[in-house]
């Protein structure tokens, strides 16, 4: 029996895709009650005062939550049927586990596993004493070792600089460490940032970036409605700091101005907000604006609720009509799709926002945008985002797989799975649900076709995964002109 609270969940994580016979870890936490931690201040139990001038999240009422049990030992049983090779027992004793000093939360990463078949596999965790357990995220292996993989992360995230919680070197760490993030990028409003902060910041974010392990992005926050937030990310090591309160950068045109000649990404993000939204009638500049944030803790902006959205916009007046994601495609924008949280509670990757005491009637979980890259670079990363080779996702890894097949005879060739199994892959085309893909035997896979037929250059498709427990996943878009090449 283990020495603490009994377990009310399990997490874990895999990688998304990876050879036959090749090894990869297993990451896993150990779940229960979800609790509120004070700060500290060292070597003092001191809780310091947050409502100074230059921490705005006392405004929002966050506290920093955490749902990790606090110090339990005890054994996972690891399935995965005849074809999984690895450790079948994972110890948690207490001594490797957590991730800092001191700590003995049970967070560990568990190495030595492969795969002896191809296809889609599913890991299951197992708390033999309870009874509990937990399917993980699926697995595609290829026979030989993949050319591509996908590699999970968060763009959004605020510090206690601006209006969240926890300082930039906590953030990267959670979310290297315990929110099992592949990459991921601090993106403060630099309206409430000096110039020596935003030095800082830089200089941190450059240190947490580690090809091959965790890979972080400079990024920022423009911060103004009308005509709505922008996040903007450069593939290097050094931006220049960008403020909407500043003369020089306080409209689009002058953003434009100031990023001319350099490589940048330009993210807007919950668009569908009626107060703090994207009014796309200020234009779209195909240059820098290459993707959008189509879902956070805010919610869906796909689309309305009276059109289906599950997850609609509900903080700040809800909805503004002409705003949604699906506005901007008819208006001819092309961007390709990603999710993240705009986290402000210290967690990127297992974001707890939806369980803050005053936020459970506007927050949703966050969400993770998957990359389609070689390595995990910076470069890569920061190129897929670039380049539409990202997928969007509520907070679940659902495995999202998408080729187009060139002409005579053009067509999708599509790969979807989740745990919790998949109720539809929809097509949608030009804004309008065209098709819907199910399962046919194993319900949490989907691997199939769909034939496009003729695409003017203009028309765009892409694909929406939906879940039996409600999570979703969309592929970004792809083009008329695109289907022709």
């Amino acid at each position: 029996m283990s020495e603490s609270a009994f377990p009310l969940d399990l997490s874990g994580v895999v990688p998304s895709r990876v050879g036959v016979g090749e090894s990869f870890a297993l990451k896993v936490k150990v779940l229960g009650e979800t609790q509120v931690v004070p700060p500290t201040n060292f070597p003092f139990r001191v809780e310091p005062w947050l409502h100074g001038p230059f921490n705005l999240a006392a405004a929002r009422e966050l506290t920093f939550l955490d749902n990790c049990l606090p110090a339990w030992r005890g054994v996972l049983h690891v399935d995965g049927g005849p074809a999984l090779q690895g450790p079948a027992r994972l110890v948690l004793d207490g001594l490797r586990q957590g991730t800092f000093p001191g700590d003995t939360r049970p967070i560990a990463t568990f190495d030595g596993f492969s795969w002896n078949t191809p296809g889609f596999h599913f890991l299951r965790l197992i708390e033999p004493e309870s009874g509990l357990e937990r399917w993980l995220n699926p697995m595609y292996v290829t026979p030989e070792a993949p050319t591509e993989r996908i590699f999970w992360g968060d763009p959004h995230w605020q510090t206690f600089f601006s209006d969240g919680v926890r300082c930039p070197e906590e953030l990267y760490a959670f979310a290297r460490d315990e929110g099992f993030l592949d990459f991921g990028a601090i993106s403060d409003h630099m309206e409430a940032l000096s110039d020596r902060q935003w030095e800082y910041f830089m200089a941190v974010t450059n240190d947490f970036n580690q090809e091959g392990r965790f890979v972080t992005l400079i990024g920022q926050e423009w911060t103004k409605s009308p005509p709505g937030h922008r996040n903007v990310y450069v593939p290097g090591d050094y931006a220049p700091i960008l403020r909407s309160s500043d003369a020089r950068c306080d409209s689009l045109p002058k953003l434009w101005k100031c990023l001319e000649g350099r490589e940048a990404l330009v993210i807007p993000h919950h668009s569908a907000n009626q107060q703090i939204g994207v009014d796309w009638s200020h234009g779209w500049n195909p240059e820098f604006e290459r993707a959008v944030e189509i879902y956070s803790v805010w919610g869906n902006s796909e689309t309305s609720a009276e059109k289906g959205n599950l997850r609609p916009i509900r903080f700040m007046g809800g909805e503004a009509p002409g705003q949604h994601v699906l506005d901007a495609l008819a208006a001819g924008y092309r961007f390709g799709f990603v999710a993240g949280g705009d986290i402000h509670d210290g967690r990127p990757g297992h974001c707890l926002a939806h369980l803050q005491s005053h936020a459970k009637d506007d927050r949703w979980p966050q969400g993770l945008t998957a990359a389609y890259a070689p390595r995990l670079t910076r470069a890569n990363v920061y190129g897929a985002m670039r380049d539409h080779r990202t997928y969007a996702t509520t907070l679940s890894r659902i495995y999202l797989d998408t080729e187009l097949a060139p002409v005579p005879r053009p067509r999708l060739m599509i790969r979807a799975a989740s745990e919790n199994g998949i109720s539809e892959v929809a097509v949608i085309r030009n804004g309008e649900r065209t098709a819907n893909l199910s399962p046919e035997g194993d319900t949490r896979i989907v691997t199939t076709e769909y034939a496009l037929g003729d695409m003017a250059p203009e028309e765009y498709c892409y694909l929406r995964v939906t879940t039996t427990t409600g999570e979703m996943g969309w592929s970004s878009p792809f083009w008329g002109d695109e289907v022709q090449e």
